[in-house]
């Protein structure tokens, strides 16, 4: 079968014959910006990351480096959300660098996209497990196993998948809005009162000092790892309503949403220790830089709820990687890259329209992931969450920087209607020579955010195998162009009648 350059077949309603579509506005614009926002799950990203950002990378300028982030990422989107007007795909990324840099490429990074999100929620099971475990031990006494844990999350993603959309997103409503909540609290009590010992300090946000403290380059990354996941909301364009328009301020407010969160929480949280004590707390007791304000200017009450509410906190976040992953899975498989996949994993649920195939699969890896580091003794943080976060945002990372050129190059050809001198062109170049940047961050300081683990053989082969996985999609669509060009011509070019490229 011939496949004209940018045309796929039209994807058909669950039940049809060909090839499959998830089940249509199934989500609205609050929806897709839940699920962005529980990727990033802000009160792992705060209480997870902050703490380590202020003791071991630039000091009090933590939420400085969340303001840089956030300015940069905001430029990424602009170019991100240009392209997301015009094309419609599950696949995301792999949909755009397709359409973009070529096939080729595109298999290639939907590959390290898919990669990414799946190791991603074995990671979450991680630190999952150690708030799980570690909270009902102090509050109750009780002393479970933390692979009992792994596997309730294991068992509720798979659930919330297979029935769809529309209930995991029910689900992160309550879970997210619970922990913005307990947060929100601690930062507006701090604010209130004047600030901590030390008064309403401004140098925890000038920009200035997000370049400074024992190691700016490790603060930096893990303030842009804070992020990880936002630029999902392109996959939910086709069950969304109207995506041409929810994906794009989906992006945006998810962004810069997030990003202003993150700078108050956490600036608060420092002025509320105090900016001359805040180093040496979260160096000695790093839970207590947000447990101190919180106790003090809330009440010990809240102290408890932020325990409960991290681990649940971690539960959204995982299950959002979780819904990604298979929707990557997905969007691979009903293009047949393999030809049996359109069979198995490029279905959906008759009834549910979901990827229940592939959320299956998804289930089993990080099932087999999760077993195999606690089969080699390490431990669920600092080993399973910490070399897997690692592993999986390295990937994202080279993803959104090849988007970035993607998205110019593809203006330079398409749609001259749209050409602008700032959102297809500076935004997208600026966009992407930063997300290189952030990857040479993460290179440099990888031994650092590894802590305890810096002597991995995981950490030391994360760059291999993100090279291998690229050059394995590299191989393969070369492969696939010359023996199977019917199947070449559609990879990355799937999409929805109603919403295909225009």
């Amino acid at each position: 079968m011939a496949v004209d350059e940018g045309v796929a077949p039209a994807a058909k309603a669950v039940g049809e014959e060909g090839v499959q579509r998830l089940k249509p506005n199934a989500v609205g614009l609050l929806g897709v910006v839940f699920m962005a926002v529980a990727t990033a799950a802000p009160i792992t990203a705060m209480t997870g990351n902050v703490p380590f950002m202020v003791s071991a990378g630039n000091g009090i300028g933590a939420p400085a480096s969340y303001l840089v982030a956030m300015v940069v990422l905001a430029i990424f989107s602009v170019g991100f959300t240009s392209m997301a007007k015009h094309i419609t795909s599950t696949g995301a990324f792999y949909g755009f660098i397709s359409y973009g840099l070529g096939r080729t490429v595109g298999l290639a990074s939907g590959l390290l996209a898919t990669f990414a999100y799946v190791v991603f929620e074995p990671a979450l099971i991680g630190i999952f497990s150690t708030f799980a475990t570690g909270t009902l031990k102090d509050q109750t006494g009780l002393d479970v196993p933390w692979w009992v844990f792994a596997v309730v999350m294991l068992a509720i993603n798979a659930t919330g998948t297979w029935f769809g959309i529309s209930v995991a997103e029910k689900l992160l409503v309550v879970l997210l809005g619970t922990e913005v909540t307990v947060l929100a609290a601690m930062a507006v009590s701090v604010a209130l009162h004047g600030g901590g010992p030390d008064g309403f300090g401004l140098g925890p946000v000038n920009p200035v000092n997000a370049f400074k403290g024992t190691s700016a380059g490790l603060g930096l990354f893990f303030a842009f790892w804070s992020w990880v996941g936002f630029e999902s909301t392109a996959m939910y364009g086709e069950e969304s309503r109207n995506p041409k328009k929810i994906i794009p301020k989906a992006t945006m407010i998810s962004v810069l949403g997030v990003g202003v969160f993150y700078v108050f929480v956490s600036w608060m949280a420092i002025i509320g220790n105090g900016e001359s004590k805040a180093v040496k707390v979260a160096t000695d007791s790093p839970l207590d830089l947000f447990f101190n304000p919180t106790e003090q200017y809330v009440g010990h009450w809240a102290v408890v709820v932020m325990q409960w509410l991290m681990i649940t906190g971690s539960l959204a976040c995982g299950m959002a990687f979780h819904n990604c992953a298979a929707r990557y899975m997905y969007a691979l498989g009903r293009e047949g890259v393999l030809p049996r996949l359109r069979r198995t994993i490029g279905r959906t649920h008759e009834r549910h329209g979901s990827p229940h195939i592939a959320g299956l699969v998804q289930t089993v890896v990080s099932a087999v992931l999760v077993g195999a580091f606690w089969a080699a003794g390490k431990d669920p943080y600092t080993g399973t969450y910490v070399l897997l976060a690692i592993l999986g945002t390295m990937a994202i990372l080279v993803v959104q920087a090849v988007c970035s050129f993607a998205v110019l190059v593809y203006f330079r050809s398409h749609h001259p209607e749209s050409r602008h001198w700032f959102r297809t062109f500076t935004a997208p170049l600026v966009g992407g020579v930063a997300m290189l940047g952030v990857v040479v961050l993460l290179v440099s300081n990888m031994g650092a955010a590894a802590g305890a683990e810096s002597g991995s053989l995981v950490l030391k082969a994360t760059p291999w195998l993100v090279a291998l996985v690229a050059g394995g999609g590299l191989g393969y669509a070369t492969h696939l162009r010359r023996r199977a060009p019917e199947r070449y011509a559609l990879l990355g070019r799937t999409v929805l009648e109603e919403t295909k490229e225009r």
